[in-house]
Order: C-alpha cells, then structure tokens, then sequence
C-alpha cells in the first residue's frame, strides 16, 4: 500500500521509431522536428494513478520546452490515456502532411522549370555562337581575299617599277662608259701643259693651285685638273647612282618575292575549310606579336619602295643630263684656256713679291697671338685645377651624408643644394675643359697657320725664281697655236 498524498511517477523510455510519420521527402526539411530523448518524472514500476486522488507532478516536460515546431505547422493537441501511454505522441495533423507534399510539388516543379530554362538557353547559346563563328569565319576569308587582291596589286607595281628601274640601270651604265672614255681622253691635252710648265711644277705647296693671279699661265693645267676632276667627281656620283639603283632595284625585288610568298600563302590560307586537311591547333599563335606590321605600315612599306626607286631614277635621269653637260663644258673650256696661256708673267711676278711682303707681316701677327694663346691654356689649366678641391668637398659631403641610418637618409635641403653643387662645379669644369680644348684646337691652328706661312714665304720665293729665271726663258719657244690646236 502507498501513502496517500505520495505522487504517481513513471518513467517513459524513448519511442519507438514506428510510431513516427514516414518520410515524404528526401531533403533535409523533412527530419528537422524529431523528438529528442528525454525522461518523465513517473516511475513506471508503480500502478497507475487517476488523478481523481492525485494531481500530475510538475516536472513532466511539456513538448513545446523540447521541441520547435515550423510556423507552419499548427502543433497538435496531444491527450494522454492509459491505452497509450507507451506510445509516442502524434507530431503533425492531416493538413500538415498535405502541405508537406504540396510544398515537394512546387519545388519540384520549380526545379523541372529551371531545368527547361537552362535547356532553352544553352540551346539558343549553341545556335547563335554557331552563327557567329559561321559569320566570322565568312568574314575572315572575305579578309583574306581583299587581302590577296591588295597584294596583286602590289605586286604589279613593283613589278611594273622593277623593269623600269633595270632600264634606267641600263642607260645609266652606257653613260658611265662614255665619261670613262672622255676622262681618258684629257691625258693628251694634260701632257702638252705639263711640258711647258714643266719647271713650274717645281713650285712647292700652295703655290700649285690656280688662283686669280695665274689663271693665264695655271689655268690650263689646273683646267685639265679641273675638268678631270669633275669628271671623277661625276663619275663616283654615277657609280654611286648605280649602287643606289641597284638597292633599289634589290629592295623591289625582294618586296617582290616576298609579295609571292605572301600570296601563296594567303592563297592556301584562302581555300582552307572546316573540312581541309592539315588543319590542328597551335596554343598562343593568337598573341598578338608587338613586332608585327600592321595594314598601313604595310603599305606604306611597299609604297617608300616604289617612291623610293622612282626618285632614284629620277635622281639618275639628273645625274645624266649632268653628264652630257659636263662633257660639253670641259671640251671648250680645255681648248679656249690652251690658246691663252702666254699672259701676264710681270704682273705675276710683282704680286707674288706683294704676297711674300704679307705673309711676313701675318707671320709676325701669328707668333704673337701664340704666346697669348698658350698663356691662355695656362690660365684655363690652373682655373681648372682650383675647381677640384670644391668639388671633392661636396662630393665628400654628400658620400658622408649617404651614411645617414634610417630615415635620417634624407633627401633635404642641403643634400639638394650639395647634388645642385656638384653638378654646377661639374658644368663649371666642363665649360672650362671645352673653352680648354678649343684654346689648344686654336692654337694647333696657329701653329699650322705659322707652319704655313713659314712654308708659303719659302714657296713665294721658290716661285719668284722660277717666274723669273726659269719660266719666262722657256715661254719664249712656246708651240704656236696651230701646232696646240692640232693642225701640224
């Protein structure tokens, strides 16, 4: 027997699982309200009470303390008898398991529906892509055929330009020989005048060109030298032309082959298909090469070849017009300057008297002016040597200041004024070694300028006795014109 007033207790041991709504879903919403394990306060080796004598201890846990219900579930209203008090509580109503399969079909639903947009949309993607790489691929090989007919054209240019420059080539070297033939033919003319002024010829240094005081007796041998020199000159310059020719014409044809090159494979390019055979893949050639010429330099390229060779033939047409005058000119100018070479021996010889008098007078002058000129460079010298020291200093300040720890390795003031000071003794000494160098260039000059005067006093005497003694006895048996003119 048991006390009145004692509590009927019992223990529940935990539910079976076979008593629990089945899963309708595989997703993890569907195992989200389990009970978790917990014990009532009866014992459940006692009999059972009504609660017509005894009232319900207060530590059995309720099941809104133990477990969450979604929001939108209604909780059912749980009653405990004693047929059932070994069974597990009913958790969801009727309306709960119709919503749970509701909620399943609209999300399977929205599934399925995202699956078909998905399906439409890739669909639609591979459709347009196929013709953009079909519109693509149309408009690279409409490229590449614009491409080869520029080429063509191109090519014809320079093919067109190429047998023009190799005609040019042609008349140009038939000029050449004729100038060869005409240089050679001033030999006999040069070895008449060089018989008469054979002890001329013995005057020294500049004395042997032809001035404005010999043109009566140099001009005909300096005239040949003249003329033959032209003749050189315009003969290196027709050499010149035909090398410059020559790369020209190289330069077309090379732009010419390689123009074929392109077109061939421009044109294999051209014919290839999806179909085509050698066709593979090649990582990276799509990277655009910096080096790589574009359509304008291109064409510019191909057009300064074209414009290049045409101003080389035209430079050559000049060149030729040049020739033909040239010859022209030193054929009367030899013959008319032979016919007067007997003038004015007097007057000559008084002013190379004249000129000997000044160049004794400007000798004087020179050597003065170097000794001021090489006490000048001592000057410079020593105003260079005095700015060395200072220069030391700062850079010495500013290899000290370097030496600064941390952030005391300051770029402040004085270290701007030190890097200011230095570069301007820098430029100092610089300026002083320019004006140095120019004095020493100047003096150098003074002292050829003394050399040759000095030579030239010698020269003017030297050709003082050979106007007066030797020159003036010999044109005394000078040919007459006939036998210069070749009629004897």
């Amino acid at each position: 027997m048991e006390l009145l007033g004692s509590t009927q207790t019992a223990t529940y041991a935990r539910p079976r699982t076979s008593n629990f709504l089945p899963a309708i879903s595989t997703m993890a919403s569907s195992y989200k309200s389990h009970y978790p394990h917990f014990a009532l306060t009866h014992s459940i080796n006692q009999p059972w009470r009504t609660n017509m004598f005894y009232k319900t201890a207060s530590a059995i846990p309720t099941l809104a303390s133990i477990q969450r219900v979604p929001p939108d579930l209604t909780k059912a209203k749980v009653n405990f008898y004693p047929s059932n008090r070994s069974a597990l509580v009913n958790r969801y109503t009727p309306d709960d398991w119709h919503k749970s399969n509701q909620s399943n079909y609209r999300e399977s639903e929205s599934s399925r529906h995202s699956a078909e947009r998905l399906r439409r949309d890739t669909t639609r993607l591979i459709q347009d892509k196929e013709q953009l790489t079909r519109r693509n691929q149309e408009s690279t090989n409409k490229n590449i055929g614009e491409r080869i007919n520029d080429i063509a054209f191109w090519r014809s240019e320079l093919t067109h330009e190429t047998g023009n420059m190799i005609g040019e080539i042609n008349t140009l070297t038939d000029v050449k020989k004729r100038l060869e033939r005409a240089l050679a033919e001033t030999e006999g003319p040069l070895q008449v005048a060089q018989e008469c002024l054979y002890h001329r010829e013995k005057r020294m240094s500049i004395d042997l060109v032809h001035d404005e005081v010999e043109q009566d007796l140099l001009k005909e041998v300096e005239m040949i030298k003249s003329c033959q020199e032209r003749m050189r000159r315009h003969l290196d310059r027709v050499n010149a032309q035909l090398a410059s020719n020559r790369a020209a014409q190289h330069e077309l044809e090379r732009d010419v082959n390689d123009k074929a090159e392109a077109h061939r494979i421009d044109d294999k390019c051209h014919q290839l298909r999806n179909t085509s055979d050698g066709i593979s893949y090649y990582r990276g050639v799509e990277r655009l090469d910096p080096s790589l010429s574009i359509p304008d330099s291109w064409a510019k390229f191909t057009d300064n070849n074209i414009l290049r060779s045409q101003s080389e033939r035209a430079a050559s047409a000049r060149l030729r017009d040049e020739v033909e005058i040239l010859l022209n000119t030193t054929s009367n100018e030899m013959w008319n300057q032979f016919n007067t070479v007997n003038v004015a021996f007097t007057n000559r010889m008084a002013e190379t008297a004249d000129a000997k008098n000044n160049l004794q007078t400007h000798l004087a002058k020179t050597l003065q002016e170097i000794f001021q000129t090489e006490m000048l460079i001592e000057t410079l010298k020593k105003s260079i040597r005095d700015k060395e020291s200072p220069l030391k200093v700062a850079q010495t300040r500013l290899e000290e200041r370097t030496r600064r720890p941390n952030v005391e390795l300051c770029r402040d003031n004085p270290h701007h004024r030190l890097v200011s000071e230095v570069r301007e003794i820098g430029d100092t000494i610089q300026k002083l070694k320019e004006r140095l160098r120019d004095a020493e260039d100047t003096l150098q000059t003074l002292v050829r300028t003394k050399v040759s005067l000095e030579h030239d006093l010698s020269v003017k005497a030297n050709s003082l006795f050979i106007d007066q003694e030797k020159c003036m006895g010999m044109r005394k048996s000078f040919p007459s014109t006939p036998r210069l003119v070749g009629y004897t």
